[in-house]
């Protein structure tokens, strides 16, 4: 039998956000410290302080160890507005591309937030080649 990890008290969209990052960056089995330090670099570009930002991570990690389905982190991010909901899918896709590859479960990922977080296709595609070619 499988234990989860203590329960995070602290919910805000800003872990919520964190959460979403780090699932990003692990559902490749590979969570590296170049991933960390984007997540780093986007909750602070975020507004979160950068006294909070290992606090933040860490109960992110348990949040997301803890979740079976990327709507409990959405459900926050969806309605931020659209320059903030930009950042985070520039964030996500420079975690897929920090290997300079994106496998089939990050790209599947990529098309399923699309649609939770309401970002067309268009959008989603200028972001991702954007960032594709700055990773090169």
């Amino acid at each position: 039998m499988f234990f989860k990890k203590e329960k995070v008290k602290n919910n805000n969209y800003q872990t919520k956000i964190c959460a979403l990052l780090i699932h990003a960056a692990k559902i490749d089995e590979k969570y590296t410290e170049k991933e960390e330090n984007i997540i780093k670099e986007t909750l602070s570009e975020l507004g979160l302080e950068k006294d909070n930002i290992t606090k933040t991570i860490e109960e992110a990690k348990i949040i997301e160890e803890n979740s079976n389905q990327i709507l409990d982190f959405t459900k926050e991010v969806k309605n931020l507005p659209n320059q903030d909901k930009i950042k985070i899918i520039e964030s996500l896709w420079s975690i897929i591309y920090s290997n300079n590859d994106a496998d089939i479960y990050e790209t599947n990922l990529m098309r399923r937030l699309a649609g939770l977080l309401y970002i067309d296709n268009k959008t989603m595609g200028d972001i991702k080649e954007k960032i594709k070619q700055n990773s090169k």
